[in-house]
């Protein structure tokens, strides 16, 4: 069980949360996630990287996107209620280690996992060139966390509302075209965008490692729901990744299975919403 000692509304239908985690909090890498559960008996369990941690305070900083029924229900959640399920830290931790120059690209709440991340290759002594972007201004989140850690900094809007007009890719793609090309790439964010930012290093021949957020249910590599194709092997995201090589994961196989409970989890979530008006209504 773990209690909300923070919430603060981020931006459209993006939260943050600061939870009493102690064990976590004194385990935790770059990299790693949770699973949380709701409902202890029938609930979704889902896997939220670890934002942030204090160990001093024992607590971890979640970071989630309104999407569905749970995170919906997480949204509506306030300080002093409790989570009654929080496991972790799990998966493989980020290998961190001193590249040269880095490019971390972040899209939309990508950001949040982005930013232990950054934060260990700087420390690691790094030059550290990051690349944030949303759909608009308002979906920007991180953007003076990112800018205490990056030589660099680079924010894109799809509209053009905030920052360059582009998507995350020119600037990338505009990096691995300088004099010195980047010695490493790691993407977090929508599926699309690490697949496009894979194929966008893929003829500079420069690494790039993604971090895969999957259908996950138990966390530890038992159930297989998380498995995606990587080189031609199967591989568990739970507990082989979550970050893999961006050049070899098949993203359409994987984007596939990421849809394939999209309508009964729509279904499940606009009945969850009718209830809550007619329950406001009486």
């Amino acid at each position: 069980m773990a209690k909300i000692l923070h919430k603060e509304k981020l931006s459209e239908n993006v939260y943050k949360m600061k939870l009493e985690a102690k064990l976590i909090a004194e385990e935790r890498k770059a990299g790693q996630f949770i699973i949380l559960q709701i409902d202890e008996d029938f609930g979704e369990r889902i896997p939220l990287t670890i934002a942030d941690a204090n160990v001093n305070e024992g607590s971890i900083t979640i970071i989630f996107q309104v999407v569905g029924l749970t995170t919906d229900e997480l949204s509506k959640l306030n300080v002093g209620d409790d989570i009654p399920v929080l496991v972790g830290p799990l998966g493989t931790p980020t290998h961190i280690k001193k590249h040269g120059t880095v490019v971390c690209v972040g899209g939309g709440i990508g950001v949040a996992p982005l930013h232990p991340i950054a934060e260990a290759l700087k420390a690691a002594g790094n030059t550290v060139i990051i690349i944030i972007g949303a759909r608009n201004k308002e979906l920007i989140i991180m953007e003076d966390e990112m800018k205490k850690i990056a030589d660099e900094l680079i924010v894109c809007t799809d509209d053009g509302s905030y920052g360059r007009k582009s998507l995350v890719t020119q600037p990338l793609k505009e990096i691995c075209e300088r004099n010195e090309k980047p010695d490493f790439v790691i993407a977090i964010g929508p599926p699309i965008m690490m697949k496009f930012c894979a194929e966008t290093t893929r003829p500079y021949n420069v690494y790039t490692e993604v971090s895969l957020n999957t259908i996950m249910v138990d966390g530890t590599g038992m159930c297989g729901g998380c498995r995606v194709n990587v080189g031609g092997e199967v591989k568990f995201v739970c507990v082989d990744g979550p970050e893999f090589d961006g050049h070899k994961v098949d993203f359409d196989n994987m984007m596939a299975r990421l849809n394939s409970y999209k309508e009964i989890e729509h279904d499940k979530h606009s009945c969850y919403l009718d209830s809550m008006i007619q329950e406001k209504s009486l």
